[in-house]
């Protein structure tokens, strides 16, 4: 049986991914801040979590908790607020971005290395952003150029180095970023084109990887996105 931990599991594409990787055999620990926002979880068949990737505190017992790992999925994730632009960055909320999307990744990673050195092959999905890819967002055409927010851009930008920095640092794990699309979710208003099971996608591809799969790459529910 395959151990899961996804973060922010209880709503959205945590969710989602929670209910298709449980839909694969995967057993599913649902992280999230307030476990009394589990009921979907739970009804799903996943075990909530309480998990505040911005504390260590919570990180460390929410880790100690599992038995076992063999799949982290990093999706926890902040917007920031909507004053991100050039002329009313709130660089407070930034820094809140930035801590939550970026150092919230590595503070989980790091807590579970050790539980996810003792799986025969270990896998870590980190969820992205084609936000954070600076040639969409500098491309007329793509669903990023109109985003002018520095500050989750610049987050999701982070995670994608993040993940190639960690691929190379575990070469016996798969260590890949997934990007979601423009999909409907609370981000944006349920704006998006893509449904939430088109936009995880990629993320449950990553997930079920075998030990012979790539790491270090960055995926869409198209395929690799060439660095």
């Amino acid at each position: 049986m395959t151990t899961t931990l996804i973060t922010g599991a209880n709503r959205s594409l945590g969710l989602e991914t929670a209910r298709r990787l449980i839909e694969a055999g995967h057993t599913v620990y649902a992280g999230m801040r307030d476990i009394a926002a589990g009921d979907e979880a739970r009804a799903l068949g996943a075990i909530p979590l309480a998990l505040d990737v911005t504390d260590q505190g919570s990180v460390d017992a929410a880790v100690a908790s599992l038995p076992e790992l063999d799949v982290l999925v990093n999706n926890a994730g902040v917007l920031g607020g909507r004053r991100q632009g050039a002329d009313d960055l709130d660089i407070e909320a930034m820094q809140q971005t930035l801590d939550t999307n970026v150092v919230g990744v590595a503070r989980v990673t790091q807590a579970c290395l050790p539980l996810l050195r003792r799986s025969a092959a270990p896998v870590i999905v980190n969820v992205a952003s084609g936000v954070g890819w600076p040639r969409w967002l500098s491309t007329p055409g793509h669903d990023e150029h109109p985003v002018l927010g520095i500050a989750y851009a610049a987050s999701k930008a982070a995670v994608i180095a993040l993940t190639v920095q960690y691929a190379k640092g575990l070469p016996g794990f798969r260590v890949n970023a997934s990007d979601p699309g423009y999909t409907a979710t609370e981000f944006n208003g349920y704006s998006g084109h893509q449904t939430v099971q088109e936009g995880t996608d990629a993320t449950v591809m990553l997930a079920t990887l075998g030990a012979d799969g790539p790491t270090g790459e960055f995926h869409n529910r198209f395929g690799r996105i060439e660095y």
